[in-house]
């Protein structure tokens, strides 16, 4: 076969230019999606503690990150935490909330030869109720990686489709839905949520319904103009001839070309949701106490910035994290998918 002036073995330079890799973002904001949920799927088997459990919460309470205290275990049942233990031929001594407090060894179920069998680690701190920070922040995750995926699940699919009914139902239809749509933007959005939180019985399905029926609008907005755009290409009048129905157009041909800028609005969306949960749970309008929440445990430490900052820094910026993670997800979707961002075609073939 003639040589095409490219040395045998060696890759065509133009050809190595337009290969196709992931863009940057969407390589990190997959990496930091994974993990957080992988974390939340994970928090039974990574989480040291129960969230909800206290255990002495008045020698738990406010405990610094890294804290590690022996817990004595009573043959009644009782568990009590304290700063310090001591071994002695009768018993216990333990130090507690500032006072020493001896018992006898026959009361002790979990006694060694060094004193107690047992310490309660606090690796980011405790809460104002000695609960264990780490295992509310991973139980947390749970929550609201949750209440924004399947919120965003119901908005992508109520915007879709009155998106696709008023871009396929007539002028009249169109007109109607977009005023619909013009009138629930005009209001601000978190008033609304919040208008919502506090006429609903506050819990995870009345936040994710709440969440998606006031987060669907531009969602909609987004479908009936690429659809609109759609309608009218070759590809679409070439179907219609052919005798396929528009049911069958509008999943086979319609819907998977207008998906691109939609999943970038889902991406986007699964953030401001997680944001508006925990706003909510802040004010307490969404996730209820015990039941842990980023939004509520930032409540939660907000008083005790200065003394305890570690009760709202971590869930904070697990927030923060959580939030940046489906941004960079969304910019990499948009970037690999975008066909003006890829700068030319993907295969170009060599000069001859």
């Amino acid at each position: 076969m003639p040589s095409l002036g490219v040395p045998s073995g060696t890759v065509h330079p133009r050809l190595t230019a337009n290969r196709r890799v992931l863009p940057g973002a969407l390589r990190g904001g997959i990496a930091l999606v994974g993990l957080l949920l992988a974390t939340a799927v994970a928090a039974p088997l990574l989480a040291p503690q129960d969230p909800i459990e206290q255990v002495d919460p008045a020698v738990a309470q406010g405990r610094p990150p890294g804290t590690s205290l022996p817990e004595i275990h009573l043959r009644d049942g009782r568990r009590l935490l304290a700063d310090r233990v001591a071994r002695l031929p009768e018993g216990l001594v333990a130090e507690r909330l500032g006072r020493s407090e001896s018992f006898p060894a026959a009361a002790v179920a979990n006694l060694t030869a060094g004193g107690v069998g047992d310490r309660r680690r606090f690796l980011l701190g405790s809460d104002r109720f000695g609960r264990d920070v780490l295992s509310r922040i991973l139980y947390g995750a749970r929550v609201s990686l949750a209440i924004g995926i399947f919120a965003v699940s119901l908005a992508l699919t109520l915007g879709i489709a009155v998106g696709a009914l008023a871009a396929l139902g007539g002028s009249l239809l169109d007109a109607l839905l977009m005023r619909l749509v013009d009138a629930l933007l005009a209001f601000p959005s978190f008033f609304l949520v919040i208008a919502l939180s506090a006429l609903f019985h506050s819990g995870t399905v009345a936040v994710v319904l709440i969440l998606a029926a006031t987060s669907w609008m531009e969602t909609s907005r987004l479908a009936r103009a690429e659809i609109q755009s759609l309608k009218r290409r070759d590809f679409i009048l070439a179907a219609r001839a052919t005798g396929e129905g528009p049911v069958a157009i509008f999943f086979r041909h319609l819907l998977p070309n207008a998906l691109t800028p939609l999943l970038v609005q889902a991406a986007l969306l699964v953030g401001s949701l997680i944001l508006a949960e925990s706003s909510l749970s802040f004010l307490g309008l969404g996730i209820q106490p015990p039941t842990p929440s980023w939004g509520n445990m930032v409540a939660d430490g907000r008083d005790l910035l200065v003394t305890a900052w570690w009760m709202s820094t971590f869930p904070g910026a697990a927030l923060a994290l959580t939030v940046i993670a489906f941004n960079l997800l969304a910019d990499g979707v948009r970037d690999l998918l975008d066909p003006r961002s890829r700068g030319g075609l993907p295969f170009s073939p060599p000069a001859l």
